[in-house]
This record gives C-alpha cells, sequence and structure tokens, in this order.
C-alpha cells in the first residue's frame, strides 16, 4: 500500500476510509472505493496537516492516518540511464550524459528528491540552463553587461543577489547546471551543502560537476513545496521561474519535461 488514488478500490481504501472519518474527515461511504468523496476527504486532511493537496494518498499522508510507517516517497532514480535520459536531450552526445548524470542522480537521491516530479524538473532544468548536459559559466548578454562595460557589470550592485559592487558581476556570475547567480546565493548555498564558505572564496568550483549536481539538488530542495505545487497544475512556466527567476529556456524546459513524463513510469 503505497499509494490510493481516484479509482483505486479494495480493503487498502477501506481503511483509508475508516481513518479519514475517525480524523473527522467523512470521505461518505467507507466501501473501499475511491470515489470523488474519498478524494475531497484526503485534500481536506492534506490541507489541515500541511502536507502537498494533491488528493493521493502517498507514504507521507498514509503515515499521517497511521496507516504506514515509512513514509519515504517513491523514486525513479533507478530508471534514470544515459539512454533514457539522452531522449530528452536529443541534440547533446551521450558520453557527456554518461559523464554527469552519476553525479546528479548520487545528489538527487542524497536530498530525498527521487519522485518523478522532481527528477523531471531537475533534468529539464539543465536542458534549459546547459544543453550539453556539462557545468558552464554564464555567458555575456546585453542583460548582463552595459554597451562598452566590463563583463557582467550590471550585475555588479544587484542588491538582489547581494552583490556588493566591481567585480561581484563577474565573480558570482552563473555557473554549473542550475546557473547560480550572486553573492547571496553563493554565500547560502556554500553552507548548505556543507562548504562553509569555499564557493564564496573560489566561485568556479560551482562548475565542478560534484558540486555543481550538490548545488542543483539543493537549489530545488529550497523550492520543493512551490515546485511541486506548480506542476501538480501542470504550470510549467511558474515551475521554471522557481528556477530561474524568468523564463529564460522555458522551451528547452518544457520539452524535456513532456519527454521525460512519457518515457518513466
Amino acid at each position: 500500500m503505497d499509494t490510493l488514488k481516484l479509482n483505486s478500490s479494495g480493503k487498502a481504501v477501506e481503511r483509508l476510509q475508516k481513518k479519514l472519518q475517525a480524523a473527522g474527515f467523512s470521505p461518505g461511504a467507507t466501501d473501499g472505493d475511491f470515489g470523488p468523496g474519498t478524494q475531497a476527504a484526503v485534500m481536506a486532511f492534506q490541507q489541515s496537516e500541511g502536507l502537498l493537496v494533491d488528493g493521493v494518498a502517498g507514504p507521507r499522508t498514509l503515515a499521517a492516518l497511521g496507516l504506514k510507517k515509512d513514509d519515504t516517497l517513491p523514486s525513479v532514480l533507478d530508471q534514470m540511464t544515459p539512454r533514457l535520459v539522452s531522449e530528452m536531450f536529443p541534440q547533446t552526445p551521450i558520453g557527456n550524459i554518461k559523464n554527469n548524470l552519476p553525479a546528479v542522480i548520487d545528489a538527487l537521491g542524497g536530498a530525498d528528491l527521487g519522485e518523478k516530479p522532481m527528477v523531471l524538473m531537475a533534468l529539464a532544468s539543465i536542458r534549459a540552463e546547459t544543453e550539453s548536459f556539462l557545468p558552464i559559466s554564464e555567458g555575456q548578454s546585453r542583460f548582463n553587461t552595459s554597451p562598452g562595460g566590463k563583463p557582467f557589470d550590471l550585475y555588479d550592485f544587484r542588491k538582489n543577489l547581494g552583490n556588493r559592487g566591481p567585480s561581484d558581476g563577474a565573480d558570482f556570475r552563473g555557473r554549473g547546471f542550475v546557473q547560480l547567480t550572486g553573492r547571496a546565493n553563493y554565500t547560502q548555498f556554500s553552507q548548505v551543502i556543507g562548504m562553509s564558505d569555499r564557493l564564496v572564496k573560489n566561485p568556479e568550483l560551482a562548475n565542478q560537476p560534484d558540486v555543481a549536481a550538490t548545488l542543483l539538488a539543493a537549489f530545488l530542495k529550497d523550492k520543493e513545496r512551490a515546485i511541486k505545487e506548480a506542476l501538480l497544475e501542470d504550470d510549467l512556466r511558474t515551475a521554471r521561474k522557481l528556477v530561474n527567476g524568468g523564463s529564460h529556456g522555458l522551451d528547452r524546459f518544457t520539452d524535456a519535461y513532456r519527454r521525460g513524463d512519457k518515457l518513466i513510469d
């Protein structure tokens, strides 16, 4: 009994209905059929408990109801082979995927982000940011460099990035799989991933594949709830914005996510 949802049936659903009833969230009849009434009761219970409101009785909802001891979420990481991922990255050399995918899988597993939506989110984000499946540094553009100015000078005084002036823009430009940007993010996530202030002192470390993968997982973990809520509504634009701050690469992100959604069980 890992997941019960609309149209599920049997004794497990009946036990779920009885637990919901006892908790004060009536599903209507306790008949073993997971219909709209049971779904509504599950959603009300999830709202009450601060759980993701998806109307599905998964491990965390079942554990909260006392129907399951282990609330570990199901993982699809074992399905993520280079060949499968290459179908999400049709223009990318498979050698790059073979070299860097293991670090990404390890990082996602370590952050408890093995659920299908979050794995797709991670891989689609990589494709949007660096279709080569290689950690890279942000390139110059009119959005980060003034006409005739020094590289990344438009970032130097960006308060929202925590930058303090020259040469913070260039020092803390986007890097890695998630394009970590700005002194504030480098400082925060250096601490989050257990590197003390090493990323601040040596920002290029963010392009090392294992560090880049760990940063990607940490960044997604920080926004996990909001991302999942957007994905429940199939709102890929909002999900992308939560990572990128805008819609850059949305076409690649959407294409990779849709491809992966069809490939993964």
